[in-house]
């Protein structure tokens, strides 16, 4: 906990003389609120949440819907806001140390998701670790994999994160990707897709070279 309040002290000293003392003030203030909301969510899922300071901004929520499901939180993590974490049956969504979260993500949790150190999700990224199975006759209409997110990784804005999928440290995700299977570390992901429409006849047409 020492250790953990120099590093804030040291940070808050470097931003003053960078940003100015009133925006510091400003910025702390709004990381201060998301910390308490942060805390109130521990509270909240106490025998669900196991986590160190993290901060949880105005409108982000972290859901938990069973009594097996966890949720891990390393230090200084930072969930901006409008953000949804939804963690459900015996899933385990673990966040580890510096790991931020911008506006509008959702990460949906049933089985296994995990984002390592240092990591950086853009706005309106969605992650989950299942499939609804549609042809499903059972009561189980999910099915279940792991998405498995390394450390020092960028991914970009408006990407979508399906199930069984592993992203290698360092590598960057462009924006607009939808990501499936595994990603080499040190690598850009770029998911190019045609864009295709099939009209009520069904003559299908691509306009992806139209001009």
């Amino acid at each position: 906990m020492i250790g953990v309040i120099k590093k804030i002290v040291k940070t808050i000293i470097s931003q003053s003389q960078s940003r100015g003392i009133y925006y510091v003030f400003l910025m702390n203030f709004s990381h201060l609120i998301g910390m308490i909301r942060g805390l109130f969510y521990r509270l909240l899922y106490l025998k669900n949440i196991n986590a160190s300071i993290f901060s949880l901004q105005s409108n982000s929520r972290i859901e938990v819907f069973n009594k097996d499901s966890r949720v891990n939180i390393g230090k200084f993590v930072f969930i901006r806001k409008n953000a949804s974490l939804r963690i459900d049956f015996n899933g385990v969504l673990k966040l580890e140390d510096n790991v931020f979260i911008n506006d509008n993500c959702n990460i949906n949790c049933v089985n296994k998701i995990l984002i390592g150190k240092n990591t950086k999700i853009a706005p309106n990224v969605c992650i989950n670790d299942h499939d609804h199975n549609y042809k499903s006759k059972t009561g189980d209409h999910l099915i279940r994999g792991e998405v498995t997110i390394g450390e020092n990784v960028w991914i970009g804005s408006n990407v979508v994160i399906l199930r069984n999928t592993k992203i290698g440290d360092n590598a960057v995700i462009a924006a607009g990707s939808v990501v499936k299977g595994d990603v080499p570390p040190n690598t850009l992901f770029i998911n190019k897709r045609d864009n295709r429409f099939i009209n009520m006849i069904g003559e299908e047409k691509d306009v992806s070279k139209a001009n």
